[in-house]
């Protein structure tokens, strides 16, 4: 299944648009794919896991960060400080918790990436967000992706 079968062309060009400027504005496809997978878990997106998760084993993601992102606070050594720093800003974007990102989250995030990379880090989480809720909304099962 496409994306456009889901979605207008028109709109799932912007969003494919917004996805890719933020991934390339971030500059590490590793990063961006850790990324979009913890967003995807905690949305329940099981078509953007499915497809992800084999995205960023291309990239080079180790089977067990993978295996512990669910558990990424607890694993200690296993996440680099820059990761562990954009994990955080992914859970508070994407859940919004007291309706706003915590601003101990985020001055650690502008520590750890330069404005640029910020605004493309939280771009990637916005656009991951749109489409967990897209896939989620149309129950578009796993296994559908067609590039």
């Amino acid at each position: 299944m496409s994306r456009t079968d889901v979605l207008d062309r028109e709109v799932a060009g912007a969003l494919s648009e917004l996805s890719a400027a933020a991934k390339r504005g971030l500059g590490d496809p590793a990063l961006a794919e850790l990324v979009v997978v913890r967003a995807s878990q905690l949305n329940h997106c099981a078509f953007c896991l499915d497809m992800h998760l084999a995205i960023a084993r291309k990239h080079g993601v180790s089977e067990r960060q993978l295996d512990l992102l669910a558990a990424w606070e607890e694993a200690e050594g296993v996440y680099d400080e820059r990761e562990r720093t954009a994990l955080a800003l992914t859970e508070a974007v994407t859940v919004l918790t007291d309706r706003q990102v915590p601003d101990g989250v985020y001055e650690k995030a502008a520590q750890h990436f330069d404005d640029r990379e910020l605004a493309h880090l939280i771009g990637l989480v916005v656009a991951v967000n749109n489409w967990n809720r897209v896939m989620v909304s149309r129950r578009v099962a796993p296994g559908e992706y067609t590039p």
